[in-house]
């Protein structure tokens, strides 16, 4: 394992901080999407944490604190610090934890990684925290934060908008910047926050972005060097044509091709995401996936149906949730009804368990399909992603470009570098072309055209029959007519590098957020087990029952298991092993809550009431109550 050119970099970089021969407080990462960016929060903390520079008295940076824009995020970030071949590299042993918005984020660790919801959720839990530690802050995806005006402060805040007001107080007390991006731009071209803009002379009107400040770095890293460095892997593009028939407001209308949409594509788009079309897109990535792994099986020697890693996978992004749940039911139609739920995952909001399905999809051989819409299209880190069904109505270039990147990682078990290609299938509409020019300039080392300023965006949807801006658009019939392919090569790039090498053992330890829950619930066994045992033999008036005896354990250590470190967990493990819970019921003796749950076990009776369903004296049931906790 190697550092890229960007992560060398950032070593260099915070080397030069801790050392104190390079006064800066801000790094600016701008990473092409799948070039390794999350190793940059893991680098920076290896060399930052903890180091005083020759003549100071205290460190430049305390903790680590990792934003994130998604919950199924954080979970990534957690391996990334406890990764085994990162901290062989960078001889660390910190780790971080999955944080909520419960007091003491880091939990004894080296810090913690959160969301922008959460921050917004809870601005002042996190500010009073980063003014009691001096932190390195990690914003991951800063294009996500518009930057704020006066106007903001007036106005009904969007979400985009509340989370820069949040994370704003952050930026202004970390002690150190580490703001990263797969894109500088954002698509309704507002400035992003932190970052300094001036008035661009050649187009009145428009912002260019100011990057010679003092005080900061600034770290590049396109598509053109990923691809040379062999960080990622080439693009086939599987570009569909089609032909669609609708109605919009009662009027009929059907197009023959997309690239004869015109003003038509957008209700052209819809109705062929959400009919036949769609139908024979997945048909043809699930058809070319399955091939694909049957290949990988052979050169794997496995046998049929067998699971391995390294056989490749298909990602599909729908237009809205409704029709990626019918395009999950479709896929499992054509899997055998015993593997069909395990082999394709639906991942999106309205499912409980989406964050886990996405975790799975990650780490383990099945689910081998994932659908999802937009949960899991930005960061996810699935090396194993070889396919892509693109269908959204989005044509955001960063947007594009990010969904894109979940298929371009290098997967070291998938065969050489030189056998590798990211397969995207997509309707073949003239938006979608100029994305995929717009990626034909970058890797050739061109620059990109500037976007206009009304840069056309598709609506989401969230009805099938009613279009965003109000009309109702009734979706009749499409189908899939013409199939084209293109790969898009690297131009000029240099010549290959030393290949990727594979630890023996490439799992990835225990997260801290694992350990934790493993803790817990060991914590509950054990307590269970006791009160189980205890049951019998019990005294009249004595509690035993699992919440008697979890307050026990609460009073005795001072805390909930809820807000405990890994090693407060691993403590109170080690005393119910070599102790018992009822040898401390003097601790409870005052609360008459326990005392209620043995008498209504014992008699039906509550205290302060009759049997179960009347009412009794409350003199009574007030001595009753004392009788038993005296």
């Amino acid at each position: 394992m190697r550092l890229r050119r960007h992560q060398e970099e950032i070593e260099r970089l915070c080397r030069g901080i801790a050392m104190g021969e390079l006064a800066c407080t801000d790094i600016l990462a701008a990473v092409t999407p799948g070039g390794g960016k999350s190793a940059l929060p893991v680098i920076a903390a290896a060399r930052l944490l903890g180091a005083v520079p020759p003549g100071q008295a205290r460190p430049i940076v305390e903790r680590i604190c990792w934003v994130v824009p998604r919950d199924t995020l954080r979970r990534q970030a957690e391996e990334a610090f406890v990764d085994r071949a990162w901290r062989a590299l960078l001889g660390h042993e910190h780790s971080v934890r999955a944080a909520d918005n419960a007091p003491d984020p880091c939990r004894g660790l080296a810090g913690y990684v959160t969301t922008y919801q959460s921050i917004a959720a809870a601005p002042a839990l996190h500010l009073a925290e980063f003014r009691r530690h001096r932190y390195l802050l990690c914003v991951d995806e800063l294009h996500h934060l518009p930057g704020l005006s006066d106007l903001d402060a007036a106005a009904e805040a969007a979400e985009d908008t509340a989370w820069s007001q949040a994370l704003l107080p952050l930026l202004e007390n970390a002690g150190l910047r580490l703001l990263m991006s797969g894109t500088l731009e954002r698509s309704d071209r507002r400035p992003i926050l932190w970052l300094d803009y001036r008035r661009d002379r050649l187009t009145p009107g428009q912002r260019r972005l100011e990057l010679g400040i003092p005080g900061w770095a600034v770290v590049g890293y396109d598509r053109r060097a990923a691809l040379a460095e062999r960080a990622i892997i080439p693009i086939r593009f599987g570009a569909l044509d089609g032909r669609a028939e609708w109605l919009l407001n009662g009027e009929l209308s059907c197009v023959e091709s997309f690239s004869q949409a015109s003003d038509k594509l957008r209700p052209m788009l819809f109705t062929a995401l959400r009919t036949g079309y769609a139908e024979a897109v997945l048909r043809r990535a699930f058809d070319d996936c399955r091939e694909h792994r049957a290949r990988r099986r052979v050169a794997l020697g496995l046998g049929p149906g067998q699971a391995a890693p390294g056989l490749g996978k298909l990602l599909v992004v729908a237009p809205d949730q409704a029709t990626a749940r019918r395009y999950t039911e479709i896929l499992r139609g054509w899997l055998n009804s015993k593997g069909a739920e395990a082999g394709v995952a639906l991942a999106i909001s309205e499912e409980r368990d989406a964050v886990e399905r996405i975790a799975r999809f990650r780490l383990r051989p099945d689910p081998s399909v994932l659908v999802t819409v937009g949960m899991a299209y930005e960061g996810m880190d699935a090396p194993e992603v070889s396919h892509v069904a693109c269908l959204t109505q989005i044509r955001s270039v960063p947007w594009l470009e990010q969904m894109a990147a979940r298929a371009t990682r290098f997967d070291p078990h998938g065969g050489s570098y030189e056998e590798q290609r990211a397969l995207i299938y997509h309707p073949d509409d003239p938006l979608f072309r100029m994305f995929r020019r717009a990626i034909e300039m970058e890797q050739s080392g061109r620059a990109r055209a500037r976007r206009s300023g009304d840069q056309a965006e598709l609506p989401l949807g969230e009805q099938d029959d009613v279009m965003r801006h109000g009309s109702v658009l009734r979706p009749l019939w499409s189908e899939a007519t013409e199939l084209r392919f293109e790969t898009v090569l690297p131009r000029g790039a240099s010549g290959p590098l030393p290949g990727h090498t594979i630890p023996a053992d490439d799992r990835l330890p225990e997260t801290p957020t694992q350990a934790e829950q493993r803790l817990r619930r060991q914590l509950g066994q054990l307590v269970a087990a006791q009160v189980i045992e205890d049951a019998e033999t019990s005294l009249p008036g004595q509690p035993c029952d699992y919440h008697a005896y979890n307050a026990v354990l609460k009073r005795l250590f001072g805390k909930p298991r809820g807000m405990m470190t890994q090693a407060e967990l691993e403590a109170e493990i080690g005393w119910l092993e070599r102790n018992r819970i009822r040898s401390q019921l003097e601790l409870i003796r005052d609360d008459p809550r326990y005392g209620w749950s043995m008498q209504e076990r014992r008699t039906g009776m509550r205290p302060g009431n009759g049997p179960r369903g009347g009412r009794a004296s409350g003199k009574q049931g007030r001595g009753r109550v004392a009788g038993e906790a005296g």
